[in-house]
Formats: structure tokens, C-alpha cells, sequence
């Protein structure tokens, strides 16, 4: 059995793609063809990163080489795994179910990162299961050896599943040591120039012990990779993902979206199966909006303020109507202050929803990993939360110079936003 599991890892991986991050990433020819089909193809249409480039101009790199990127390490966890024992509650078609999971995760992704998150959208996860169970993805996933509906369950938990093996493949994808993660923190890191992102794979992959219940337990040995994957994920987040810039030009192309969709120029139908280009052809195309024209010619609003979360109520300004209310309240307040703003140049930002994994079992210790030896508390990863929910307004480029030293500022901000708490 062991044996049949390690060749369905090892035979027939001929096919090789060369990858900046990995080096040469060897796939089985069948595999390959779901590279070659139109709706993988997209992917190396949809940057990883969205608007990061603004910031960092190396972030050009794909959601198709991401995905090659967490099909390879995905591919080399199951190999350490099935060494330690996993192979015992693991299957032939099992393994190439998860190995095309690893690869297919991202298909309906939408385009720009996470500006279209907030909108009322089928979840990506949901869009990349249909899409796996249509054709002609289908016949090329059971074509490479996978089940198309279990493929599909790994990535969308809300299909129903009873099996111990698709729970095992759900915690591999998605937990604090899972390949998308590996891959995306070294993949960003090394694209934006920044050493945060930096992980010791090879060390991370000796260490890992298969477990049933909760897929991978570690020794205390790899304590130090974990919290270096956490402290990585904080520092990316504060100095990569939500830069002020990037979330600047994020919520420009969100505030164009949601006043094409409150307006009925856009049907949220038509915000499905884009890539970069084709989303801002059609809020170009349908709008006319002149946010979108600011973001394409690098006119990206400016930081009017920062204000800490425990400043704010944040449960009052989660909801999107309430924050465009809000926006046209911060602009009358600077028209009394005799700068004449629009609700239109006036956007206020708050951060989507974070998470830092730490579900981990140490072995040596017999305890979770909060209850480990670690420094990274509870209390500790819930600071990082904290710290990096920070609510922005932002303004118009054209009144950068004007808020350098113009007084009233954050007493107009606190004022309108007090009126919420």
C-alpha cells in the first residue's frame, strides 16, 4: 500500500516548469494540460498582489505562479508525510485530488486582490468549485488521475463531505503551516524585495508529522518556524498588503464598484470570470467613473488620516452604506472648514477581516500551540490584530498639499466618526 501511495508521488512527474521561487516544479503531462486550459490561463492575467506595484514595482508576479508554487510544496508535503505514516488513511486517487486542489485553489479568484471582498459575490472558493465541476475542467481533472468532486470539496468547505481523507486534504490546504501560505509569504517577499517573507521550507517540511484528526502535528524543534511564519504574515500585512497606498488604490477601484452596483451600470454577473484588465475595461467601459482612471494613471488618493482601531467603532462602519453616509458627512465638515471636498473625493477604509493560524498540536509538550512553550500567546496574536487594524480616510490627490498644514483634520474626523460610537 505504502509503495503504491509514494509512486503516485513519484512515477510520471516528467513534465517540467521552471519556476524564480522553486526552481524546476516537475508535474505528471496529464497535470500539465489543466495549466493549458482557459480558465488556469486567466490566472496569469490576475496579478498576486493587485495594486502592491504602486509600492513595490517587482510585485508583477501571478496567481498562476502562485498556484504552480502551492501545487510543489503541496506535492513535497505529502511526500514527508507519506515517509512519517500518512499513507495509511491516504488513497492514489486521494493524493492527485489534493496535488490538483493545490494547483486549481485559486481559479475563481477574482481580479485586483481584494477589492471586490466586501460585495455581495459567491465566495472564490465556491466560484473554483463550479468551475471544477464543469467542463471542461472536469474531464481534465479526472483525466490526471483526480476526483473532480472531492478536488472540489478540499477547496469549498461548504460542500458536504464525511470522508477522513477529505478533511485530512482540508486542514493541509488551509492551516498555519499549509503550502498556500508557504508559498505566498516567500513568493511576495522575494517579488517586493522585502526579506519579511523569507521561510526555511526545507527545515518546516522535516519536521512535519502526519495526524488524522488535525493533518500535520510538529516537535518543539520547529516552535521558531512557526512563529517566524506568524511574525512574517504580521510584517507582510504591515508593510506589503495593507500599505497605506495599496489600500488607498484597493478601496478606489471598491468605491467605483459599489457605486456602479448602487446605480445599476454594473450587474454584480458581470463581476465574475475577469482578470485585471477586463475589471477596469468594464468599470471604464460601464462608469466612466474617474477613480478608476486616477488608479490606471498612478493618481492614488492621499492619506488624510490614521486612526487606531479602539478610536473608532468599528461594528458601526463594517456596513458599506454607512461608510458612504459617512464619507458625505467628512466632506461637508471640510467644506465648512473651506476645503470643498465631495463625497466622491473622500474615502474611509477599514480593514477586511485577518486571521493567524496557530491550530497546531506539539507533540513533545502534549498541548496546543498557544500552550506551548512559545512566545506567541494568544494575547500575542490577537496585539497583531490589533496593531494592524487601523481605519484611513483618504482624500483626493489634489488636496495633498492642502492637508500638510491644514489644522482641523483628525477633530473633523473624530467628530463625524463619534457620532457613531
Amino acid at each position: 500500500m505504502k509503495k503504491t501511495i509514494e509512486a503516485s508521488l513519484t512515477e510520471d512527474y516528467t513534465h517540467p516548469v521552471r519556476d524564480v521561487l522553486w526552481g524546476h516544479i516537475y508535474m505528471t503531462e496529464k497535470q500539465a494540460l489543466l495549466t493549458e486550459a482557459a480558465p488556469f490561463m486567466r490566472l496569469h492575467r490576475i496579478l498576486q498582489l493587485g495594486p502592491v506595484y504602486h509600492v513595490y514595482p517587482g510585485a508583477t508576479h501571478t496567481r498562476a505562479s502562485h498556484s504552480l508554487g502551492v501545487y510543489h510544496l503541496g506535492r513535497r508535503l505529502l511526500q514527508n508525510l507519506v515517509e512519517r505514516g500518512g499513507s495509511e488513511w491516504l488513497s492514489k486517487q486521494g493524493i492527485k485530488s489534493f496535488l490538483t486542489a493545490c494547483l486549481l485553489h485559486d481559479l475563481g479568484h477574482f481580479p485586483y486582490t481584494h477589492s471586490l471582498k466586501e460585495l455581495p459575490l459567491i465566495s472564490h472558493e465556491a466560484l473554483t468549485a463550479a468551475i471544477i465541476m464543469e467542463e471542461p475542467m472536469k474531464s481534465l481533472v479526472g483525466n490526471a488521475g483526480a476526483d473532480p468532486c472531492l478536488c472540489a470539496a478540499i477547496i469549498d468547505r461548504e460542500m458536504e463531505g464525511t470522508s477522513v481523507e477529505l478533511f485530512f486534504y482540508r486542514k493541509l490546504l488551509s492551516g498555519a503551516l499549509d503550502p498556500d501560505k508557504l508559498d505566498y509569504l516567500n513568493r511576495d517577499a522575494r517579488y517586493c524585495g522585502v526579506p519579511y517573507g523569507a521561510q526555511d521550507v526545507d527545515f518546516i517540511m522535516s519536521r512535519l508529522y502526519p495526524s488524522k484528526e488535525r493533518g500535520v502535528d510538529i516537535d518543539s524543534r520547529l516552535i521558531p518556524n512557526v512563529e517566524s511564519i506568524l511574525f512574517s504574515k504580521y510584517l507582510m500585512y504591515r508593510t506589503v498588503y495593507w500599505h497605506r497606498q495599496v489600500r488607498a488604490a484597493t478601496a478606489m477601484v471598491k468605491k467605483a464598484l459599489i457605486k456602479g452596483l448602487e446605480s445599476g451600470k454594473i450587474n454584480e454577473n458581470e463581476l465574475y470570470n475577469l482578470d485585471d484588465t477586463s475589471l477596469f475595461t468594464l468599470l471604464e467601459k460601464k462608469t466612466g467613473d474617474s477613480l478608476v482612471e486616477s488608479v490606471l494613471k498612478g493618481r492614488i488618493f492621499t492619506t488624510a488620516a490614521e486612526i487606531p482601531h479602539e478610536k473608532t467603532c468599528l461594528s458601526s462602519i463594517k456596513k458599506i452604506e454607512n461608510r458612504v453616509r459617512l464619507e458625505q458627512q467628512i466632506a461637508a465638515e471640510f467644506s465648512k472648514k473651506g476645503v470643498k471636498l465631495t463625497g466622491d473625493e473622500v474615502i474611509l477604509d477599514i480593514p477586511e477581516p485577518v486571521s493567524f493560524e496557530t491550530g497546531l498540536y506539539v507533540t513533545d509538550e502534549k498541548c496546543d500551540f498557544n500552550e506551548s512553550s512559545s512566545a506567541f500567546k494568544t494575547e500575542t496574536v490577537n496585539a497583531f490584530i490589533k496593531t494592524l487594524y487601523t481605519v484611513r480616510i483618504f482624500l483626493d490627490q489634489k488636496f495633498k498639499d492642502i492637508l500638510k498644514t491644514f489644522p482641523h483634520t483628525y477633530s473633523i474626523i473624530y467628530k463625524v466618526l463619534g457620532r457613531e460610537a
